[in-house]
């Protein structure tokens, strides 16, 4: 493990103002979030004032980051769509804090291609981290707050469990599979914890850029498309982070919110 009080000091992330600290005293694991929309939710997780576990795959990467982070911020390594990893996860936070709060189940992954053409091993590798991991991290994770004082779980899906959108049928499945596993959790367990989605739209991440540079999908048309009129940014999904997972969302059970720009209200996307 690893963690720091420097602060950031690229003015990444940064606010127009003081932010609220609606988690303080919180603790946060936020997986797959050494960049992009789960490096935003975990930043401004600690902007709230959470202690904040920063996850990835590789340790040394998620000790980076976290030091980046700063405030209480710690890495922990562990592969998500492992079953080890996913309790070891778990239990290195509890270690270090004592408990967990908040769970935000955001690492994912994609591969595109037409459905004939998907190899198993592709098709099994997206379920096992999009739909499996988050799976055996809610597991972990409820009977640490089931066992204490509750807690939120938030779960990253996407407007493709909407859409369907062609050539990524094993991502589509995975997040509809997750959306579906979101509202089973929520029926089950409350109200001691809220089990809440945030569906993104397109957001200026690795993982858009790379379907663009594969010519799966278009930014001009994508950005027309959206009523907002362009992609959006991580920060501004990491706020919606932060509202349900605080006390003001304490009512909120079983809900998928699209942070999307309006991308749903607007049809298929293309």
């Amino acid at each position: 493990m690893g963690g720091s009080i420097r602060g950031r000091g690229d003015g990444r992330g940064a606010h127009v103002s003081a932010p609220s600290r609606r988690l303080e005293g919180r603790v946060a694991v936020v997986t797959g979030s050494t960049r992009g929309i789960g490096r935003a939710i975990a930043e401004a997780f600690v902007d709230a004032g959470a202690s904040v576990v920063v996850n990835s795959r590789d340790e040394e990467a998620a000790r980076a980051a976290a030091l980046e982070i700063g405030g209480r911020a710690i890495g922990i390594g562990a592969d998500v769509s492992d079953e080890a990893d996913s309790g070891a996860l778990i239990a290195g936070t509890l270690a270090e804090f004592g408990r967990i709060d908040v769970l935000v189940n955001n690492a994912g992954t994609s591969v595109a291609g037409p459905a004939e053409d998907l190899e198993l091993s592709q098709w099994r590798r997206i379920l096992d981290v999009n739909l499996t991991g988050p799976f055996m991290c809610c597991q972990h994770a409820a009977r640490a707050m089931l066992g204490a004082d509750g807690g939120a779980i938030i779960n990253i899906a996407s407007v493709a469990a909407f859409t369907t959108p062609p050539l990524r049928i094993s991502y589509v499945a995975a997040k509809a599979g997750l959306v579906a596993m979101t509202k089973v959790m929520a029926a089950e367990w409350a109200p001691r914890i809220r089990v809440n989605a945030i569906a993104p739209g397109y957001f200026e991440t690795d993982l858009v850029a790379d379907l663009m540079s594969q010519g799966v999908i278009d930014r001009a048309a994508l950005s027309a498309r959206a009523p907002y009129g362009r992609l959006g940014h991580p920060e501004e999904l990491a706020r919606a982070a932060v509202f349900l997972a605080s006390d003001d969302a304490e009512y909120i059970h079983g809900v998928i919110l699209p942070v999307d720009g309006g991308w749903l209200v607007n049809g298929h996307q293309v």
